[in-house]
């Protein structure tokens, strides 16, 4: 009994601690469009775009100029 219920444990543990890292986004657009984000963008200086994942899956870049808020929800 105690073999399964350890790594059982260890397993809820983890993905207990993965969900807290993360927290939704909603990023507003100049032209009033909302995109929503799995987790905070991530702001690439030299390129000047914001780098995120959409609640799809889909790896998105957009350009700073067109962003006018990132909200956390």
């Amino acid at each position: 009994m105690i073999q399964r219920t350890f790594p059982a444990f260890l397993l809820a543990l983890g993905l207990g601690t993965l969900a807290g890292c993360s927290s939704p986004t909603v990023i507003t657009l100049n032209d009033g469009r909302e995109i929503q984000a799995v987790d905070t963008p991530q702001y690439d200086d030299e390129s000047g775009f914001y780098e995120f994942e959409q609640l799809d899956g889909k790896r998105t870049r957009i350009n700073k100029d067109q962003v006018r808020t990132v909200k956390d929800l």
